[in-house]
This record gives structure tokens, C-alpha cells and sequence, in this order.
């Protein structure tokens, strides 16, 4: 889909806003690079700014001061027709909340956005499908937002968001709606398009077992990246968290830990993006059953 990411840098980006009286600092002193195809996520409580941060980098919001490039082109000076440019050719956004119209399909969905772009016919379904199908709906292509579970409704998010091609994906709490194991399954899909598409990938979150999916984490905390010194202490602290979380999981019966995130969330093997190896025939029996349950389903 995509030969290459885009490239992200902040330089001593702040934002401040006024509440009622007084001065509130969202983000603070900022600077940060986002290298091509690599999947960054910005972890942090409810109110540590990492929205805003997204905001400023997609051009929605602008910065009291600093610098936001994308390919080193300043968003931060765009006019509203070269950030609508932006957005339509360059980033795709992914919501917590799915933002699925309810009398559309799955396809229909998808295809909305690049309809409005102005697309021809062809061009349109030949991006539908391929998105779909990299997330692994296309057997549900014509299912409708209510026919679908949580996590086929924000895989359809996500193929909406690929179908324009995007060069850097910015997701805010994709997986807020979801349960855990959905949750580390999306956030596997989100990895596998930095790996596989060469996309690059910036993702809020505020949970922790997302550190084991991303390629790199930051922390913000009260608008401010946490410092170096911290984040180690962070990380092996979140290091015990998960041992035994990983440990149960791998004692469950059938488990397969070797599994990417992407084959756990559409019941697929890997095999359409690598060589077959000697796991791939465990791999194949799961996708046949969730294929025929996928089945009974519809």
C-alpha cells in the first residue's frame, strides 16, 4: 500500500489555554522525532495531554509556540487547504469511538471517504477491497456496524483509514471500547502495518500492555515527555506487571505465543506476508475454525 512513512518531529511544541481565569498547559516544551514506518505510543493518564499532541501534530489544533513538521513541511504554518490536503492524502485517524454510519455496510463505509475525495468507481473498489481484506473482513464486507462485534467494528475503522493510502496513521485510544484481548489484538494490527506497509503509526493510550506491541513508548505526564531516568524505572516496573499476565497466558491450553498480533485478531496465519514455516499448520487450523464460526455467525 505505502513504499514509505512519513516522518514526525515536534520541536519545543506548547500549548495553553485559558480556564476560566487561568492558564492551563496541555503540552509543555515538547520535542519529539518520529521516524519513517515506526510505531511510536504515547502513554499516559486521562489528562496528560496526549490527545492535544495528536491534535497539533494533524494540524486540528496549532501550537502557542514550537515547531510540527510532517516530512519537514511545517503544519504548524499550513492554511486550511494545504492541512486539507494533509489529511486526505497523507494521515489517516483512527477514534475511540468507531465513527461508523449505522445504515452503511462495512464496504460502504470504507468506500465514503475516497467517494468524497472524488475517486473513480474502480479505484474505489480496489481500495476497499484491499483494505478490507488486510484487516480480514472481507467475508463481512457487507455486514452492517450492528451485525458487528467491537473489534470487527474498529477493524473496519481501521481499513477506512488505510483505504486513503495514508503515510502516518494517528490513532486516539483506539482500543478504549474494546476488552484486553481485542485490545493487544488491534494494537498487533497497528504494529503489523508499521512492519509489513512501512506506515507510520502514533498511538494514545493509557494501557500499559501496549508497551509490548509498540516498537517505541513515550510518557507524557502533565504535558510533558517524562524524562529518561523515569522511563526506565517505568519499564521495569511494567517488566514484573506482565509476567504474570504473560505466563498465564501461555499456560492456557492451545495457546500460541508465537502468534503476531495480526493473525490473533482475524483468526489468519501470517503466511500472506512471510514464508511458511513448521507452525503454520497449527496456525491454519485456528483460521478454519474461526472461519467457519465467522460462518455460523452471519
Amino acid at each position: 500500500m505505502v513504499s514509505e512513512g512519513a516522518a514526525v518531529e515536534l520541536r519545543s511544541v506548547s500549548r495553553n489555554f485559558r480556564a476560566g481565569g487561568e492558564e492551563v498547559w496541555a503540552v509543555r516544551d515538547v520535542s519529539l522525532e518520529v521516524k519513517p514506518g515506526e510505531f511510536l505510543a504515547l502513554v499516559g493518564r486521562s489528562g496528560s495531554g496526549k490527545t492535544t499532541l495528536l491534535n497539533l501534530i494533524a494540524g486540528l489544533d496549532r501550537p502557542t509556540s514550537g515547531e510540527v513538521l510532517i516530512d519537514g513541511q511545517r503544519v504548524d504554518q499550513m492554511r486550511d487547504r494545504e492541512l486539507d490536503r494533509l489529511r486526505r492524502h497523507t494521515i489517516g485517524f483512527i477514534f475511540q469511538s468507531f465513527g461508523l454510519l449505522p445504515l452503511l455496510s462495512a464496504r460502504e463505509n470504507v468506500e465514503l471517504p475516497l467517494r468524497i475525495a472524488g475517486l473513480g468507481f474502480r479505484e474505489r473498489q480496489k481500495r476497499v477491497e484491499e483494505a478490507l481484506t488486510f484487516v480480514g473482513l472481507g467475508k463481512r464486507a457487507e455486514h452492517r456496524p450492528y451485525e458487528l462485534s467491537g473489534g470487527e467494528q474498529q477493524r473496519v475503522a481501521i481499513a477506512r483509514a488505510l483505504a486513503a493510502r495514508p503515510r502516518l496513521i494517528l490513532a486516539d485510544e483506539p482500543t478504549g471500547e474494546l476488552d484486553s484481548a481485542t485490545a493487544s489484538a488491534v494494537f498487533g494490527l497497528l504494529r503489523d502495518l508499521a512492519r509489513v506497509e512501512g506506515i507510520t503509526v502514533i498511538a494514545c493510550t493509557h494501557d500499559r500492555l501496549v508497551m509490548e506491541l509498540a516498537g517505541r513508548v513515550e510518557e507524557l505526564a502533565d504535558g510533558r515527555l517524562v524524562t529518561e531516568g523515569r522511563r526506565e524505572v517505568l519499564e521495569r516496573t511494567l517488566a514484573r506487571e506482565r509476567s504474570p499476565f504473560a505466563a498465564a497466558r501461555a499456560a492456557q491450553p492451545g495457546a500460541a505465543p508465537t502468534a503476531s498480533g495480526l493473525s490473533s485478531l482475524i483468526g489468519a496465519d501470517y503466511a500472506q506476508f512471510r514464508r511458511p514455516g513448521p507452525t503454520d499448520a497449527a496456525a491454519g487450523s485456528v483460521a478454519e475454525r474461526d472461519e467457519r464460526r465467522d460462518e455460523t455467525s452471519d
